[in-house]
Order: C-alpha cells, then sequence, then structure tokens
C-alpha cells in the first residue's frame, strides 16, 4: 500500500463525520417492502461474511438505520473505523473488513409506493 492507501486507524486526527450516501437508483422500481425484505436478508447473513456480530455487525444495523447524529455516536462508541464517509466500508480495531449496500444505508430514488 502506497501512503495514501493506508487502511485508516482510530487515532487518525481526522475521524470522518458521517453522511448518508449519494442518491441512487435501484436496478429496477422497488416498494419498500421489497427494500425492508433485501435489508433484512442482508443483515441476517452480513455476520456470517466475517466480523464481529455482536458488537460491530449490531452496531453498523443501529447506526445505518438511526438519523445521522446518533449514528454518528453509535459508530464511535463501537470504535468503528469508518473508510468512506457513507459508511459503505468500515473496519473493526483488529482490521476486519464490513461492506454495506447502499440499499441498507438510504432509499432508492426508483422508491414506489406499495400496493
Amino acid at each position: 500500500m502506497g501512503c495514501n492507501e493506508s487502511k485508516p486507524t482510530k487515532d487518525d486526527e481526522n475521524v470522518k463525520k458521517i453522511r448518508k450516501p449519494k442518491p441512487w437508483k435501484h436496478s429496477e422500481p422497488i416498494t419498500r417492502a421489497q427494500l425492508a425484505k433485501i435489508r433484512d436478508e442482508f443483515w441476517d447473513t452480513a455476520p456470517y461474511n466475517g466480523g464481529r456480530k455482536a458488537e460491530i455487525w449490531d452496531a453498523l444495523r443501529a447506526a445505518a438505520e438511526a438519523e445521522l447524529i446518533l449514528a454518528q455516536a453509535i459508530i464511535d462508541s463501537a470504535g468503528v473505523i469508518v473508510q468512506n464517509d457513507d459508511l459503505t466500508i468500515c473496519y473493526d480495531e483488529r482490521g476486519a473488513k464490513y461492506e454495506l449496500p447502499k440499499y441498507v444505508l438510504s432509499e432508492p430514488i426508483n422508491l414506489t409506493q406499495d400496493n
């Protein structure tokens, strides 16, 4: 890794302030119920991809579902190291990588009404 590519550490002076992802579009229009279903599927299976469920995955889910100010407090108190300020890539203090899809962090611009 070059000096600009190193993994961030908790000791970095510039702790990233998190933000919602930029507006995005799902591959096809999706309802709120469909979005909730794919979010639940992600959170149910994500811990099996590695990392620590109780501490980090649960904190990431709580942060993803919270308002930004509360989300920032959750991330900071859990010791999550934020690489991308929209939370799409984070690390824990042991260096395990956590990747979150945009659909768990915000709603798509082509969200449709449930029937």
